[in-house]
């Protein structure tokens, strides 16, 4: 057999394998393959049929090799573009090992056409994430909706050791929102705020 005949085998003997998915995205409530999951098998049929397969990296692309051993001028290539990865609390090698695993798995993936449920027909899309409320400018437009007097807030500042309102957390500001929403007493209730402040 040829290395196209070798590789359509190995493909069809991968697919007829039990081959169990043992990720999780618990964000998107989905089931994928880790690499893990199909190697093993992978490497069990190229050594069966005579394939050997190599992966490398460069700047610019992740390269998969697959050689047949039996005529080692027969060779299948496959290539990947390569990306970053920025996984919080990495350092750099960190975050290149994670994009070398991730582009072995994408490259084996391609070359035993192994499937899996398409992320975006399926609606497995990022979600996005909620507006977050900005409590400063929320206090503002109450403030000078009731007749707040902007010193206050200045004097809390001072007093908070800041040095001006900008500064003080955006917490503070949803405290003295909520005071200043409660109806008749609401100015009142914020100046004992600001006045009970350290």
């Amino acid at each position: 057999m040829n290395v196209y005949e070798k590789l359509q085998k190995a493909r069809v003997e991968l697919q007829s394998a039990s081959i169990k998915k043992s990720g999780q995205n618990t964000y998107s409530n989905y089931d994928y393959f880790e690499l893990g999951d199909f190697l093993p098998m992978i490497n069990t049929i190229f050594n069966e049929l005579k394939l050997f397969s190599q992966i490398s990296f460069n700047q610019e692309l992740a390269t998969l090799k697959i050689t047949n051993t039996e005529k080692p001028e027969e060779v299948i290539e496959f290539t990947s573009p390569m990306a970053d990865a920025q996984l919080k609390g990495c350092h750099p090698i960190q975050n290149l090992g994670a994009v070398q695993t991730y582009q072995r798995r994408y490259l084996y993936m391609a070359a035993l056409e192994i499937v899996e449920h398409d992320i975006l027909d399926s609606g497995h899309t990022q979600k996005e994430d909620k507006p977050k409320t900005i409590w400063r400018d929320k206090y503002i437009d109450k403030a000078t909706e009731v007749g707040f007097e902007f010193d206050e807030i200045r004097l809390l500042a001072e007093k908070t050791g800041k040095k001006k309102f900008n500064d003080l957390p955006d917490n503070t500001f949803k405290k003295l929102f909520d005071r200043l929403n409660q109806g008749e007493e609401a100015v009142e209730k914020a100046k004992e705020f600001i006045k009970g402040a350290k």
